[in-house]
């Protein structure tokens, strides 16, 4: 079991699925994947058995599940609760189905390859250079990529000693050094790429990952020597940071006569390259 065959369950033509562009995040209608594990004649019942159960042990996942319209079997919108990806996994593992099981024994694999991470740190960049080359990404390519996360982990370090809190926050600055460097905001650069939950810096051709590195790079350093101590000063910091490389690529469209910035994801990018090196 892999995340891309986890996924590819999840979007099984008989599960409802809703795609939420504000916070980037695919949701799931439970009875749908709850009918899809089980095989229950009446998953609505086993979802509500399922559910007052979880309830009694506490589980706040369950009470965390939201309930959206969607189209029913008899072609009526009617309310049903959903789940996003990390909730709908650890539901599964409360669901006693053989079927379920590919899905409790992948879980449990990638914990023990966290853990043997932290202790290793080395073991998550051989693991993410074999997941690239099984997607069909060059061996020039991955390495240039593999350089962008050692180059964003520097920049997150950097954020976290200035207090700089992750999710929200972090998203924030990234977003001021995407615009800073490329001209648009991250949503709208993934849009361009035709993209929804994948990654961006994984869709990005060689040039644009260097463009993106010397962005996130020259805000790793502006921060050190800067210390800033807000929010709004680490903002400046990143508008400058991105603006570093936001300069080179204005200079490199204007001797090159066209735009670096790709409409082209990883896939297109692949049929249009065959066989030879994606984003070069």
């Amino acid at each position: 079991m892999t995340k891309e065959n986890a996924i590819k369950l999840f979007q099984d033509k008989r599960v409802r699925v809703h795609w939420n562009t504000d916070n980037e995040k695919w949701y799931f209608s439970i009875v749908d994947v709850v009918g899809l594990l089980t095989n229950s004649i009446n998953p609505q019942a086993y979802w509500r058995k399922l559910k007052q159960r979880l309830i009694k042990e506490g589980n706040e996942t369950v009470t965390n599940c939201h309930g959206l319209k969607m189209t029913a079997a008899d072609g009526k919108m009617r309310m049903t609760d959903i789940a996003d990806t990390e909730q709908l996994l650890r539901l599964i593992q409360s669901i006693p189905s053989p079927n379920a099981e590919p899905f409790k024994i992948w879980l449990a694999r990638v914990g023990y390859e966290r853990i043997e991470e932290t202790e290793d740190p080395e073991l998550a960049f051989d693991r993410a250079m074999d997941t690239y080359l099984k997607k069909g990404y060059s061996k020039n390519w991955i390495n240039q990529r593999l350089k962008s996360i050692e180059v964003r982990k520097e920049l997150t370090d950097e954020w976290e000693s200035r207090g700089v809190k992750k999710g929200l926050e972090y998203a924030i600055l990234t977003d001021e050094i995407t615009k800073a460097w490329a001209g648009i905001t991250t949503k709208d650069y993934k849009e361009i790429k035709d993209l929804k939950k994948e990654n961006l810096r994984d869709n990005m051709t060689n040039l644009e990952l260097v463009l993106n590195m010397l962005a996130e790079t020259s805000t790793t350093e502006l921060s050190k020597e800067h210390k800033p101590k807000s929010l709004s000063e680490n903002k400046s910091v990143a508008k400058k940071g991105g603006s570093v490389a936001g300069i080179a690529r204005k200079d490199l469209e204007k001797k090159l006569g066209r735009s670096v910035i790709s409409p082209l994801n990883a896939k297109q990018l692949k049929h249009k390259k065959d066989n030879k090196e994606i984003g070069e």
